[in-house]
């Protein structure tokens, strides 16, 4: 009898009225059902933010930022999921709120849909690995070396050393070569013009052995050499 009477007085003093908002009864249940759901919104935010930080470092992808920045979304994510139930659990309509921000969730989106769309690119590009730090890839008519994919845009190097900063979704939706997609293999191109008089077998022969002598040139594939035009004033090579 003592220990329902317990019971009965701890329910009770769960179910106490302690505030009310609008029509609302806030009590001492209500709070503690708040708080448990959003911390297994917490601890499934953080166990899903270790798996990905741990496949990530297993594939060797993506930087450190790019990775805190996925786990940050995660996490955002979670805590809304979280705060959404525990907003049903008070016992406010979640879809009447939803509906009242609904024009300005259009608005929102709209406005930023290209940034949405860079991030959601970056996350392909750091999951598919299409490209890659290191890779050279040809874009928008220039050669240039990848050296940094981050979440909304990626770092890239010309050939004269400059850094140009590409957002993701022209990587993810043009047209974009890849040279050092299956192997670190790149092939060079110089272009050599000699005079009409020039000894075209032994201009071929030095330019094959100029190219031969390079140290750091593969030793899977020879020098080509091609004869490619007649100029006005030159015989145009291709090495």
């Amino acid at each position: 009898m003592e220990n329902n009477g317990v019971l009965t007085g701890f329910w009770e003093l769960l179910n106490t009225t302690l505030f009310e908002i609008g029509e609302r009864s806030i009590s001492l249940a209500t709070i503690v059902t708040v708080v448990l759901i959003m911390m297994i919104a917490s601890a499934l935010s953080r166990f899903t933010q270790r798996a990905i930080k741990r496949a990530y470092e297993l594939r060797g992808i993506g930087d450190e930022s790019s990775v805190g920045i996925v786990t940050y979304v995660i996490r955002v994510g979670f805590l809304i999921v979280g705060f959404g139930i525990s907003v049903e659990a008070i016992g406010f309509d979640l879809a009447a709120l939803f509906t009242a921000g609904a024009a300005f969730a259009v608005a929102l989106g709209i406005a930023i849909q290209n940034i949405i769309q860079n991030f959601v690119s970056g996350a392909i590009l750091l999951g598919e690995r299409t490209i890659k730090p290191g890779d050279v890839i040809e874009i928008d008519g220039g050669v240039v070396k990848v050296s940094k994919i981050g979440m909304r845009a990626s770092i890239v190097r010309t050939l004269d050393d400059e850094d140009l900063i590409v957002p993701n979704g022209p990587l993810i939706q043009g047209n974009v070569k890849n040279y050092t997609y299956s192997d670190t293999l790149y092939r060079l191109r110089a272009s050599v013009g000699v005079a009409y008089s020039s000894d075209m077998a032994k201009v071929q022969q030095t330019l094959e052995k100029a190219a031969s002598a390079i140290e750091w040139r593969s030793q899977k594939k020879d020098p080509v050499i091609l004869l490619t035009g007649f100029g006005a004033s030159s015989v145009d090579f291709e090495v």
